[in-house]
């Protein structure tokens, strides 16, 4: 199992990928939802956890999410993405033929 550093205020952590459910962008900052515990927000841009997750297992769905495809379940509506922890993200209208290729 594949893990990445993340730095953070009290130092870094080594979190494994399949621990992540999904990555929230916040203006220079990024919210970090885990499926086993609550979750975290770091200094990093959404691009550089792009640049660090594979393609293979992160989809990014719209300008502020980044999300496991372990955890996608549907698409609902071709706009939607429902994962298993029950969130519904909007896939943007830009990324709906990229965001349809990958999760095939």
């Amino acid at each position: 199992m594949k893990s990445i550093l993340i730095p953070t205020n009290k130092g870094t952590l080594s979190i494994p990928e399949d621990n992540i459910i999904r990555i929230e962008a916040k203006s220079n900052y990024c919210k970090i939802f885990f499926s086993n515990d609550k979750p975290l927000v770091v200094a990093k841009v959404l691009h550089w956890f792009q640049e660090l997750l594979t393609e293979e297992s992160f989809c990014r769905i719209h300008r502020g999410h980044l999300v496991n495809r372990l955890y996608v379940i549907e698409i609902v509506e071709s706009s939607m993405l429902k994962l298993s922890n029950g969130d519904l993200l909007q896939i943007s209208r830009r990324r709906k033929n990229y965001t349809d290729r990958l999760l095939k």
